[in-house]
């Protein structure tokens, strides 16, 4: 156990990657992806620690930083938000060269959860699963990675999710004026382009291309298309100077993609505007982030859309996703397909037209 960021975190460290999960929350940050002495760090960690903030604010706030599991998404009556997976603390199972096992033997859903994460030998990509079980019931839930796009001018950052068939800025008030924060994007619009989101103003926002100017909170939700024997998982990517991150899964475990926004629209304690170019590129079964009873409405039944799971007591479910980097020249652009070539092997091809291969075994999502 080291401290890191001010938590007490599970350390493990390869020649492809070096990762950190605090034990409260069990929250993914930091992250070096290595290629031979050169290495890249994509998750964003919190501009606070947990003992320079507010110690009554939830965990989820205290530890923010990188990728963690909420169960249930979002808000619930009776429990922190996102949930005890996201908050409370982990105990270590396992601990080995190449893998981190801790568990959650009890939550506030009743459900039991063992998390895995693993770095496969010549991959820079982590492979991450939840196994949930004990849990009776339909619950929403999701994987919450968060990027810092912070160092990058303006713009030069670009953001792309798999081909989707249903797409909305969130649809009630999510950055509260009244509450200090300030949005950009228009409640409810759908749209069918990232780079042609509709504006509170009547302008249109082109989220490909991040950070965005500063000073907003907003929220969009993507539907990815189903999966097809050609393209069987689906995918969110995002392009840095050098290197592209990004996240595989399949979308019959999560049907959905969040972009959440956060650029220093929020003004209140912990963030006093400080949380800049930060995004969340969250894979959820949820509806948005309005928490587990609005979820368990079903609102998107007319889509096909599920918001929610049906867990049974005596089954095991299992989550896996995978996230990863890999080298690209500049000019690459934003991400326009990530395909399979064989077992081991996924092509991702950039905006100008360029092909790069990264060894990853995708069938683990299966």
């Amino acid at each position: 156990m080291e401290v890191i960021h001010g938590s007490a975190s599970f350390f493990v460290s390869t020649p492809e990657v070096d990762f950190a999960v605090t034990e409260q929350g069990g929250h993914l940050a930091p992250v070096d992806f290595y290629f031979d002495e050169y290495a890249v760090s994509p998750y964003a960690l919190a501009p606070w620690e947990p003992g320079q903030v507010d110690a009554s604010l939830p965990h989820l706030l205290t530890e923010l930083r990188g990728d963690f599991f909420c169960l249930p998404f979002a808000g619930q009556v009776g429990g922190p938000p996102h949930g005890d997976p996201a908050n409370a603390k982990w105990t270590l199972v396992e601990q080995s060269e190449r893998a981190l096992v801790l568990s959650m033997p009890q939550t506030d859903s009743g459900a039991s959860i063992l998390k895995r994460i693993e770095v496969r030998e010549g991959q820079q990509a982590l492979y991450t699963e939840h196994l949930v079980s004990g849990l009776s019931g339909a619950w929403n839930y999701g994987n919450h990675p968060i990027l810092d796009f912070s160092e990058l001018p303006e713009g030069q950052g670009r953001l792309a999710v798999s081909p989707f068939r249903w797409a909305s800025v969130y649809d009630g008030v999510f950055a509260n004026p009244d509450a200090g924060e300030t949005g950009r994007l228009a409640e409810g619009a759908q749209f069918s382009s990232l780079a042609a989101v509709p504006c509170k103003d009547g302008s249109t926002l082109d989220l490909t291309k991040y950070p965005t100017a500063p000073g907003h909170e907003d929220l969009v939700m993507m539907v990815n298309e189903s999966p097809t024997s050609a393209q069987p998982f689906a995918w969110t990517a995002a392009t840095f100077d050098d290197y592209v991150w990004f996240s595989l899964k399949n979308a019959l475990d999560f049907p959905a993609t969040l972009f959440w926004i956060s650029n220093g629209g929020r003004s209140a304690h912990p963030w006093e505007n400080r949380h800049l170019g930060r995004v969340g590129l969250e894979e959820v079964c949820s509806y948005f982030c309005y928490g587990l009873e609005a979820s368990r409405e079903n609102r998107l039944a007319a889509y096909g859309v599920p918001t929610t799971r049906e867990f049974s007591a005596d089954e095991t479910v299992r989550l896996p996703v995978i996230q990863g980097v890999a080298l690209v020249d500049q000019g690459f652009g934003q991400v326009q397909s990530i395909t399979p070539v064989d077992e081991h092997t996924i092509a991702i091809t950039g905006e100008n037209g360029t092909v790069v291969h990264a060894k990853i075994d995708w069938k683990y999502l299966f």
